[in-house]
């Protein structure tokens, strides 16, 4: 027997850090959270949070060690 499958709709979203997430296509947006790709099936949302959320490291924490030299102190 095979499993129903998820008809829901979702949205990619991301913060002001560059973390990504998924959210039901149908509910407001959290403060400080942004679409990104229109409404889809979860799977989709999956694979492009797969594709493009390669670093997960928050965006604060990739600026500041890019400002840091290869030993780890300012340049």
């Amino acid at each position: 027997m095979s499993q129903p499958q998820d008809e829901e709709q979702y949205l990619v979203v991301t913060n002001d850090e560059d973390q990504y997430s998924i959210w039901p296509a149908y509910r407001d947006l959290p403060a400080g959270w942004h679409a990104r790709t229109p409404a889809s099936d979860r799977q989709a949302c999956l694979d492009y949070i797969g594709q493009h959320w390669v670093d997960m490291r928050p965006r604060s924490v990739r600026l500041a060690t890019t400002s840091q030299g290869p030993d780890g102190n300012s340049p």
